[in-house]
């Protein structure tokens, strides 16, 4: 069974390897560990950047998700937006990111001040594409684009 909790300073090393993890195979980025140590524990000290989310089955952190906001004037509310998810590959489609999403999703939902969730996904990442729509959530008219100072370094 799945139990989705808040992440604590405790899950922070984990949290680490995870999104590391995620870096390495979605972008093929090998991250600093000690960088990305700091960031997850950065946003775990400071509850205005956002907060983690951790799936655990038997005692064992098997999946993440990390929220962060985006003030929107045009629905005077924020957006979460869901981000670092990864799950054990070992544990994939087995219903852990189902849970985390759904737990996300219920209190957010719930709070009369976020009005509505976003994320983003690989554009050739079809199998995460068709889990998101199964999850009621459906591709917006923009296309993101960034400058990453950090990694030009």
């Amino acid at each position: 069974m799945v139990t989705i909790r808040p992440a604590t300073e405790g899950d922070a090393p984990a949290i680490a390897e995870f999104n590391r993890a995620m870096a390495l195979e979605t972008e093929n980025l090998e991250l600093d560990p000690e960088r990305v140590l700091r960031g997850v524990r950065a946003l775990l000290a400071d509850p205005a950047k956002g907060f983690y989310v951790v799936a655990e089955i038997a005692g064992r952190v098997v999946g993440q998700a990390m929220i962060t906001y985006e003030w929107s004037d045009w629905r005077n509310g924020t957006f979460w937006w869901i981000q670092s998810v990864y799950v054990a590959p070992e544990r994939r489609g087995s219903g852990v990111f189902r849970s985390l999403y759904q737990h996300l999703h219920d209190i957010g939902e719930a709070d009369s001040g976020v009005c509505g969730l976003r994320l983003y996904v690989e554009h050739e990442n079809e199998r995460a594409q068709r889990v998101y729509e199964g999850l009621g959530m459906s591709p917006t008219h923009y296309r993101m684009m960034e400058i990453d100072f950090v990694i030009q370094r």
